[in-house]
């Protein structure tokens, strides 16, 4: 029965009686399951894998505002002929635009040139070099479609499989169904850099726990300095006294859940207890003193905690190798309504380094067959132009994964001769939700909470495993 079962609430109350005078009480109960826990990392609601498990953790390299799959991964010689001319009215007739609806749509080809990399030979642009030196890692799937053409909408979407508000996020499914492997560190954190055009706002409901209890949710670091504020004790505050208050507040707080059942309470203890492990935990994270100069430079690193994606993707592989379950990572770069020509090559060089020395990295750790890396953004744009850019496009987009069970050097599924539309083995979000769970060992069906007398899931009433993808 779920936490949030309402019958679960309605019952608490003939259930106080026994609790109360059962030897622990239901305090202790969640006292002894919090120590246990702590030893062996933090255990999800799953008993066991509904599959086989390939990947044990997510890194989600979001690239927030819709990054122009024709300039990275869809190379289409036909519309670059046709660049500058009226765009065939057949390819749009009755379809949704954003800003572009109404308006005259001429032709837009990409600016830049593509080139086949690795064995493999994928096609890859060239502004994206250090991707394309590991593109023999990579499983690109060209094929993606979503629902929402607006960012925050988008981005939901993409997070929770619903523009519904109160859906809960990937990562909150993640560790609602698996737990973490730490007890010192969140197991679902989020970080965001931004480039120096295209920054489109992301909100923090796209980490949510919705209607999973807030223990779930995902925990922003700061991505400049102290990724945490107020690590430090308050002055004439030693660990001893800290330890003391803590052990004092789950106290009390397991006294009002003797009188009570709510998941809220449970989240309290964690929350006092978490903090006081990562007074510890996050500094020993942060300092990058450990790091050998040649790792730095590999991701492009100038300064360990200046803001930059590739200081928060070094951060996100020592965050992985401490037990961190889904690790999220905003570059805030990609809206180019104009000056895409500028802006995409900004965008490129801020991410393309650090993407692949992360793949590297993990790979010579031996961690990059169960750690599964996501990158690309919530939709794609439009072949037609809008102005000195590319309006949203939610018919066609690009994402790639790595490591984690699925099949590397491979090219999944086609759009159009113009990358207007994907029409060779379509991606939904939601198959590429279902894709993911089925490598974590979850079968997304399986995977459900009780909300208003419904089964609420990521994947919603769709999905389809993309088993081509599988290795």
């Amino acid at each position: 029965m779920s936490l949030l079962d309402p019958t679960a609430h309605a019952l608490s109350i003939n259930r106080r009686a026994f609790l109360s005078q059962s030897a622990y009480g239901l305090g202790g109960m969640a006292m002894a399951s919090l120590m246990q826990e702590a030893q062996a990392g933090v255990a999800g609601a799953m008993l066991k894998p509904h599959t086989p498990i390939k990947a044990k953790r997510v890194i989600f390299l979001c690239m927030a505002g819709g990054p122009s799959h024709l300039e990275i991964f869809d190379w289409k010689p036909k519309l670059k002929e046709l660049d500058g001319k009226p765009f065939p009215e057949s390819f749009t007739k009755g379809q949704q635009l954003a800003q572009l609806q109404g308006a005259e749509l001429k032709a837009r080809g990409a600016f830049c040139e593509f080139k086949k990399w690795g064995k493999s030979g994928q096609e890859i642009s060239e502004l994206f070099p250090h991707l394309g030196s590991v593109a023999d890692d990579l499983c690109i799937i060209r094929s993606m479609k979503t629902e929402q053409i607006n960012h925050d909408t988008a981005h939901a979407f993409m997070n929770t499989g619903s523009i519904i508000k109160g859906r809960p996020s990937m990562g909150s499914w993640l560790l609602y169904g698996l737990g973490c492997e730490t007890s010192d560190l969140p197991g679902f954190v989020v970080l965001t850099s931004a480039g120096k055009t295209g920054q489109q706002p992301v909100s923090a409901r796209q980490w949510s726990a919705g209607v999973l209890p807030s223990k779930y949710q995902g925990i922003q670091f700061q991505a400049k300095g102290q990724p945490v504020h107020y690590l430090g004790s308050p002055e004439g505050v030693c660990q001893s006294m800290q330890r003391q208050v803590v052990d004092e507040v789950k106290r009390l707080n397991g006294l009002l859940a003797e009188e009570k059942l709510d998941p809220e309470i449970q989240t309290r203890i964690a929350q006092y207890e978490m903090a006081f492990k990562m007074q510890s935990s996050v500094p020993d994270l942060i300092d990058m003193k450990s790091e050998p100069q040649h790792i730095l430079d590999m991701y492009g690193v100038k300064q360990p905690g200046d803001g930059s994606f590739a200081s928060n993707c070094l951060l996100a592989r020592r965050m992985a190798e401490r037990g961190t379950r889904m690790i999220q990572l905003y570059h805030r770069a990609w809206d180019h309504h104009g000056g895409i020509v500028d802006g995409m090559k900004s965008a490129a060089a801020d991410v393309d380094q650090a993407t692949a020395a992360l793949i590297r990295d993990l790979k010579q750790r031996g961690m990059l067959e169960d750690t599964l890396i996501l990158w690309g953004g919530e939709f794609g744009r439009t072949p037609m132009g809008q102005g000195t850019g590319r309006d949203h496009h939610i018919l066609a987009f690009n994402v790639f994964m790595a490591g984690g069970g699925v099949k590397p050097g491979i090219t999944y599924g086609a759009t159009d001769e113009l990358g207007y539309r994907s029409e060779e083995n379509v991606v939904h979000v939601h198959d590429l939700h279902a894709t993911m769970l089925h490598l974590l060992g979850i079968d997304h069906k399986r995977l459900t909470v009780k909300f208003q007398g419904l089964d609420v899931r990521l994947t919603g009433v769709a999905g389809n495993l993309v088993k081509k993808v599988l290795a």
